[in-house]
């Protein structure tokens, strides 16, 4: 008869393959009998007896064991040689890799609840991005490492430690939020908070030195294409930002352009009549566009040219040839989709008030900017401090991605003060608790942009929220300093899973973009030596002339 009585194995288990009894291999083999949902378990591999063990999928390599009084959930792949210790809970959709050692009382918890605020917990959302962890690391006593992170090989957790983010291959790190304190090949310091300008001036050298080549490398021979190798119609923007980034790292043109001829481009696809960028191409400089009834500033395919046709002539010292249209009844503003696309709405009212600005800056026409204002005003929810509501499929995605189009092309532009910062601030950190919205496909420059613009904005009114997104920000410039491909820039969704991870002139020009905010709102931006005069400048566009 098999004894019940506690087993020194389940406190031991690296004993069980060496010199387990018969009569334990016996009893081990009917805990794994036990045992539910699909099983793939090493024949050396061990299971104790107290451990709470309810997996949909159980994988064991060789030699691996879960300790005792251990609670494992989910779907779960543990390499070979790699062990779950006493007590530890190790919860969701989490890989392992091979010689993985997990501390007692650790916490690996590949799930996560919803943040947005005026909803009960128990309500909010679920999140379910998953842990990996590489072979070789070593997770001390007492860490807690939360849903979305992979831990690279050949690292170290200290004891204690809380991991929010990716931890880097080879590494050592320590700490609540865990930081990088040294390299295990080098063996030298990482000071990354103390650092981060010697990192930062850095990338800005490198990548002034690698811009023509990041340039050259998506021009076809006849036009700028966003990304090479790629099939694209005949689009507009990739000029803009190949001027932006020639203009914000070097303070010139593209090599090989000149300034008149891009000027000449771009102005001669604006239509006389509604005074918008038509869709098409710039190859053909003498191309004449027709009147299109069709454009619409608060929507279609030209909203967007406002920003960066016009931008990209200023940078040059031009101007739009024509006023733009901005007849509009605020109706047309209440019919925009608040209720699930904030973003959209967001995003026509950034054209409608950047069209208002570049008639104020260019033509000294002040046209419906008390109109636009004063909806704004009224509609802006005094307890979120933004337009639109969470759903809870995405939560607060589109309304702080279009808190940031719609404050970026009004209040931002203008010099104006938000409606309400302080819950503008709470609102989009919140949001940026979100690890499903900051992870592979949603790790992208739209999302961190749309976040650390209203952060950096809000700043000049409130201190509310300032050391949570302090360390927001050094987490998001440690993470992209890295992502810089030599030659090739950024890519859009750096760590993504179609084509939009493919370094392109989007990428780079809103990654540099984003990297000046987040080190502006460290004040470390003069360690870069650039400043963003297009789109993503942080000077007002005409907050120096009347508005009535």
């Amino acid at each position: 008869m098999i004894s019940t009585e506690p087993l020194r194995l389940d406190f031991l288990p690296w004993e069980y393959h060496r010199i387990a009894t018969d009569e334990e291999r016996e009893r081990q083999a009917e805990r794994q009998q036990r045992l539910g949902g699909s099983l793939t378990l090493a024949g050396t591999a061990y299971v104790a007896e107290s451990a709470a063990v309810y997996c949909d999928e159980l994988e064991m390599g060789e030699r691996s064991y879960i300790a005792a009084h251990a609670y494992v959930t989910g779907h779960i792949a543990l390499g070979s040689d790699s062990t779950i210790n006493p007590f530890s809970a190790v919860r969701g959709r989490i890989t392992i890799g091979d010689g993985v050692r997990i501390g007692a009382h650790t916490s690996l918890l590949a799930f996560n609840h919803g943040t947005a605020p005026g909803q009960p917990i128990f309500r909010q959302p679920h999140t379910a991005l998953g842990i990996t962890v590489g072979d070789d690391v070593w997770i001390g006593s007492n860490v807690t490492i939360l849903d979305g992170v992979t831990v690279g090989p050949h690292s170290i957790i200290g004891a204690g430690a809380v991991v929010t983010k990716d931890v880097p291959a080879s590494t050592v790190v320590a700490g609540n939020p865990a930081r990088v304190l040294r390299s295990r090949e080098s063996g030298a310091s990482v000071a990354p908070t103390s650092d981060l300008a010697s990192r930062l001036t850095a990338f800005a050298a490198k990548a002034r030195d690698q811009v023509d080549d990041v340039l050259a490398r998506c021009w076809d021979g006849e036009r700028f294409v966003d990304r090479p190798g790629l099939e694209h119609e005949p689009a507009i923007r990739p000029w803009c930002d190949a001027i932006e980034i020639a203009d914000v790292l070097l303070r010139r043109t593209p090599a090989g352009h000149t300034r008149d001829d891009l000027v000449r481009r771009l102005r001669a696809r604006q239509d006389p009549k509604s005074g918008l960028v038509a869709p098409g191409d710039l190859a053909d400089a003498g191309l004449e566009v027709p009147s299109d009834a069709g454009l619409a500033v608060l929507e279609g395919p030209a909203s967007y040219h406002i920003l960066c046709v016009g931008y990209a002539l200023q940078v040059l010292d031009s101007s739009f040839e024509h006023p733009i249209r901005t007849d509009f009844e605020p109706g047309e503003l209440d019919r925009l989709p608040w209720a699930r696309h904030a973003w959209s709405a967001g995003s026509a009212i950034d054209a409608l008030g950047t069209a208002l600005a570049r008639n104020l800056h260019d033509h000294k026409e002040t046209g419906p900017l008390m109109t636009l204002l004063g909806w704004l005003t009224v509609r802006a929810d005094p307890s979120s401090g933004a337009w639109g509501q969470p759903h809870p499929d995405d939560g607060w995605l589109q309304v702080v991605n279009g808190f940031y189009r719609l404050t970026r092309g009004t209040y931002a532009q203008f010099g104006l003060p938000l409606p309400y910062p302080e819950q503008a601030v709470k609102t989009v950190l919140a949001h940026s608790n979100d690890r499903r919205m900051f992870s592979g496909d949603n790790y992208n420059s739209c999302n961190v942009l749309d976040v650390i613009h209203p952060l950096w904005l809000a700043r000049k009114q409130t201190r509310v929220g300032l050391d949570e997104g302090k360390r927001w920000a050094e987490d998001q410039l440690s993470r992209i300093l890295d992502r810089w491909v030599d030659g090739e820039g950024f890519a859009f969704a750096p760590d993504g899973s179609d084509d939009r991870a493919i370094p392109g002139l989007q990428g780079t020009e809103m990654w540099l973009a984003i990297i000046w905010l987040l080190s502006d709102y460290l004040g470390l931006s003069d360690a870069l030596g650039y400043r963003p005069r297009g789109v993503h400048r942080p000077e007002p566009l005409v907050g120096n002339y009347p508005l009535g």
